[in-house]
């Protein structure tokens, strides 16, 4: 998985983003080690903007930089995923709400082309273009109120949701389950119905706790822990069928 970088912008944060998804993709799966030197070939650009994409993709806990060792994609840890889901699930679901007041026409149409384009993401297979459908569902609801600090708050709590999202397409998580739970967030929205968008979006967030144990059993090479914390644990409900609201 090799994209062309732009030679006149910054050539770190374009770094940052390719290895973050190819971390997301499994294209570098947990545990794999990661070669300076190689990837600086790979892309034809010195050490120096690769170094700097390691260092922020170690703060993001994306790999493990050990000195004089090397670097290693960090394994998933089920607690730092519900972390982040947390996090994700406190400022996401108050974005909804304001969405509710604040979102245009143009905003909803937005989001229900984007829903259609999942389906049909859904019918051919194509879990990565259905992954990054969601993130920009995800992101229209957002940018109805311009908030580019939650975004970018939200956007570093993804960098643990990512890989754990692509592995539960499709069978911990059916994408028609997730597309269902899109729509019915988005018909809140489109009827201002704020609370309403709030529990919608909490419900849809919550999903990720339901399919994280199959996906350690079934991938335990890829993960570092397995067991949900005491407070991601009591959101899941005892029959594993449905997320439930609070």
């Amino acid at each position: 998985m090799q994209s062309a970088l732009k030679p006149t912008e910054p050539l770190a944060p374009q770094l940052i983003a390719l290895l973050r998804r190819r971390i997301a993709a499994i294209d570098l799966p947990p545990g794999s080690a990661l070669s300076e030197k190689d990837i600086a070939a790979q892309f034809n650009v010195s050490r120096q903007p690769v170094r700097e994409a390691f260092i922020k993709l170690s703060e993001a806990g994306l790999v493990e930089i050990r000195p004089s060792r090397g670097t290693w994609v960090m394994k998933i840890s089920v607690r730092e995923v519900c972390n982040a889901r947390f996090v994700r699930e406190a400022i996401e679901s108050d974005l909804a709400r304001h969405a509710a007041r604040l979102a245009t026409p143009h905003h909803l149409a937005t989001m229900q082309d984007l829903i259609n384009r999942q389906r049909q993401a859904a019918e051919a297979g194509d879990f990565a273009g259905f992954n990054a459908l969601d993130e920009a569902f995800h992101g229209t609801i957002a940018n109805t109120l311009g908030n580019d600090f939650a975004m970018r708050v939200v956007d570093t709590a993804r960098f643990q949701t990512d890989r754990v999202r692509l592995l539960s397409l499709p069978n911990a998580t059916p994408l028609k389950v997730l597309i269902t739970q899109h729509q019915a967030i988005l018909d809140c929205i489109a009827r201002r119905d704020g609370e309403a968008a709030t529990e919608a979006m909490r419900h849809h967030l919550r999903e990720i706790l339901l399919a994280l144990p199959s996906i350690a059993a079934a991938h335990p090479e890829y993960f570092s822990d397995t067991d949900l914390p005491e407070h991601a644990s009591s959101l899941v409900p005892r029959d594993g069928l449905t997320a439930q609201h609070v």
